[in-house]
């Protein structure tokens, strides 16, 4: 009787001491289509949606026995009942990643979900962030297609979870890794060289290609034999071409190709 009592004191205690919104671990001890059952130690058990426990690919991340982190809503509402939600919990997780990978100039993966006004949103798990469209990249890029539902790496440079705001760039992470080839590339790098490189941004006198470290210059007077109207008509974004190095200049980085 006396443990029960006890037992009932450290509940008692723990319902009084926490707050809506904070984090508990519970005990996952069903699992259904619609819902799933976690015993956090408070007055009932909660009942979440399963679609909280589901990735992004819609694989469900958790079984019975496995201990999760959930975030408060209400203990016993006006219907008896204890909210708990992992959807919130998940955010509250994400906040402290993004949080630690500022503290550590560490990089995040997302995935460029959107365009809006001067640039991009990011999804960066259940985090929302923006990208400016000048930090895209070392140089401005007007089509980003070539990024689109791929996940890459990218450093936070504002965070601010009071005000729901984050702000990525890549071209951080871009520059960083472009030093390394591009001190590689550059050693190789001659007059009639074939190479490889990725179509990343058209204009209308050329296509800028990725030569991996350093962009070259395909111009559209050397894509082909005949007019050319628009570099459209020969490449795509995105597409992996062989192009012959037609000229480098080494001293201003320029490089000029031809297909």
């Amino acid at each position: 009787m006396s443990e029960s009592f006890a037992d009932l004191l450290e509940e008692s205690f723990r319902s009084t001491v926490m707050q809506n919104g904070d984090l508990v671990s519970g005990t996952v001890i069903d699992v259904t289509d619609e819902v799933v059952l976690v015993d956090a130690g408070l007055k009932t058990e909660a009942a979440i949606p399963t679609e909280q426990f589901r990735s992004r690919e819609g694989e469900l991340e958790v079984k019975i026995g496995d201990i999760v982190e959930v975030a408060l809503e209400a203990v016993a509402d006006g219907y008896g009942e204890t909210i708990l939600s992992r959807e919130k919990a998940k955010r509250q997780e994400a906040w402290t990643r993004l949080q630690v990978a500022l503290d550590a100039n560490d990089t995040v993966v997302g995935m460029i979900s959107g365009k809006v006004r001067g640039g991009f949103t990011v999804d960066l798990d259940d985090i929302r962030a923006f990208l400016p469209g000048s930090l895209v990249d070392v140089r401005p890029v007007r089509d980003t297609t070539y990024l689109e539902g791929k996940d890459l790496e990218f450093k936070v440079i504002k965070l601010d979870q009071k005000r729901n705001n984050v702000v990525v760039s890549r071209r951080a992470v871009v520059e960083a890794e472009y030093s390394a080839e591009r001190e590689e590339l550059l050693k190789t790098l001659e007059e009639g060289a074939t190479i490889k490189g990725i179509v990343k941004n058209l204009t209308d006198y050329g296509a800028f290609i990725d030569l991996g470290g350093i962009d070259g210059l395909l111009h559209i007077t050397d894509m082909a034999w005949k007019r050319v109207r628009h570099p459209s008509e020969v490449v795509n974004v995105g597409e992996e071409i062989e192009v012959q190095v037609l000229r480098y200049d080494r001293e201003r980085n320029r490089v000029s190709l031809g297909l």
